[in-house]
């Protein structure tokens, strides 16, 4: 029989190395924050019946906006900033989905309550809410949307926090992701996934091409509260609002 020598070299009761002197595999437990995570996405796609459209938006109105800032000596908005406002805006159009589905009730919450996807170290993931997201102006949502962003990172969120989102919005606007589904965060009833952008050849007007940056807009919903027709005319009002974003339009958002 071969002789061991690894075995015969190592004290009694020592761990043996690795064949090869490979790494072992690593072993995360689900327990704590991420077993609450892992059941928390478990329930969600259990107890839901999650469907998602996928759709697309031009981002040259919103750069213009940004240019018009700049010249302007108005601070300019950040693309997730605007897109965020946009967002809250057409909500007020389509209460359906600033809603949760409780106990076989589907209750319409009069105030958007913006959970905002924080990613957390060790790959966890919370979307504390940004409440009454409707009254902020632009110019004072990128200090509130820090503010709740370090404290996610700082582990100071309350409970309510932590639950009391109506709508949330997951962004991976910086990753070469252009549309992905995103897990609702139960009871809401719909959750928006922000990609990245690709630039792709669209038609112009004279029958030609024209390149165009576009980003990718993913929206599950449960279809036992909203049906597929008005998830789809959200995210067409949300394109047009993007797509046809006036200059000026902010303004006077941005001074306050």
């Amino acid at each position: 029989m071969p002789l061991d020598i690894q075995s015969a070299a190592a004290p009694e009761g020592a761990a043996r190395p690795p064949e090869g002197g490979r790494r072992g595999p690593r072993e995360i437990p689900l327990r704590g924050m991420r077993g609450m995570i892992a059941a928390r996405m478990r329930e969600s796609l259990q107890s839901s019946a999650q469907l998602t459209h996928h759709a697309g938006a031009e981002l040259g109105a919103l750069q213009a906006l940004r240019d018009h800032c700049r010249a302007a000596g108005l601070p300019a908005p950040s693309v997730q900033d605007l897109l965020l406002r946009l967002v809250v805006q057409t909500l007020a159009e389509f209460p359906a989905l600033n809603a949760t589905l409780e106990d076989n009730r589907i209750i319409e919450h009069p105030g958007v309550h913006l959970g905002l996807a924080v990613p957390l170290p060790d790959d966890l993931l919370v979307a504390p809410a940004l409440f009454d997201a409707q009254v902020i102006a632009l110019g004072a949502l990128p200090g509130a949307r820090r503010a709740l962003v370090a404290k996610a990172r700082a582990g100071t969120l309350g409970v309510r926090e932590l639950t009391g989102a109506s709508f949330t919005v997951s962004n991976l606007g910086r990753s070469r992701v252009h549309h992905f589904t995103p897990i609702l965060n139960v009871p809401q009833v719909a959750i928006l996934g922000i990609g990245g952008t690709q630039w792709r050849a669209l038609p112009d007007e004279d029958g030609g091409v024209r390149l165009a940056e576009v980003i990718g807009l993913s929206l599950t919903f449960d279809h036992r509260a909203v049906n597929g027709a008005p998830a789809a005319a959200f995210l067409d009002r949300l394109g047009e609002r993007i797509e046809t974003l006036a200059s000026d339009a902010f303004d006077h958002e941005l001074t306050q």
